[in-house]
């Protein structure tokens, strides 16, 4: 028996990159999957190799409370319940701080903050009031966050997303305080310097790469599927006393 059959797996972000890869692992681990994304999910689809994936196309950057319930309803319409959520969705924008736009602030914290606390609120209030009277006593909702390196750490030219960051690492010690006896799980990973389209340009810089390979014990960039594994642990069964952390997955970066 698959790890996850008759499991229903959300995952957000979910067209390309760490999203896809963990689409594509719950799909191979038995779960039924809802991709949530703007852009096209054909692919993550097709990745998924024949498992049962559920496209939902909606754009996470209003950051409001009604986006979340309405999405969660959608989800809840097409796949009947939830029993992984994994918050991936995040953008990035870049500027010296001194400059930095309130336009691209305020959109960088309602997508990488809001949204996801506001996605948790929902998937909570579903399994408070129904989600858990429907389950085995031995279930559990399990949430998972993608935090990342700047969640600890200040970076340069990006003061938006190491605030979301941060505030995500927050907001999951937070929720696991108050939901942890309601056998819900919060947990967040922290992603490292994972090889996607996001890390291309650093990358293909020889310098810039030189200098992040030197940093880092494991000596190469993560994987998509390294994150995936990690998300495979907290949902799992193994991680039922584990609440309220953030699973580093940098290859050593963080212990340097």
């Amino acid at each position: 028996m698959k790890r996850f059959e008759k499991k229903v797996a959300v995952v957000t972000g979910a067209s390309r990159g760490i999203g896809q890869a963990i689409c594509a692992t719950f799909a191979r681990e038995g779960a039924r999957v809802a991709g949530v994304a703007r852009s096209g999910l054909n692919e993550t689809s097709a990745k998924c190799n024949g498992g049962e994936f559920i496209p939902i196309h909606a754009d996470l950057s209003a950051g409001t409370k009604k986006a979340a319930a309405d999405l969660v309803a959608e989800i809840l319409k097409q796949a009947g319940r939830v029993d992984i959520l994994v918050n991936n969705a995040g953008v990035i924008r870049r500027s010296p701080a001194v400059d930095f736009p309130e336009k691209e602030w305020d959109e960088v914290l309602r997508t990488n903050l809001s949204t996801p606390f506001f996605l948790c609120q929902e998937a909570a209030k579903w399994w408070l009031t129904q989600g858990r009277e429907k389950s085995s006593p031995e279930s559990r909702l399990k949430i998972i966050n993608i935090a990342s390196l700047l969640s600890f750490q200040g970076g340069i030219l990006v003061p938006a997303y190491a605030a979301s960051k941060h505030g995500i690492a927050g907001v999951t010690k937070a929720l696991a305080n108050e939901w942890a006896r309601e056998r819900i799980n919060v947990n967040a990973i922290a992603p490292g310097y994972i090889a996607t389209d996001n890390t291309q340009a650093l990358r293909d810089d020889p310098v810039r790469s030189k200098a992040i390979l030197d940093r880092i014990p494991e000596a190469r960039w993560g994987r998509p599927e390294d994150i995936a594994g990690g998300c495979v642990f907290l949902a799992s069964s193994d991680s039922d006393y584990l609440n309220g952390a953030i699973l580093n997955i940098d290859g050593g970066w963080l212990g340097r």
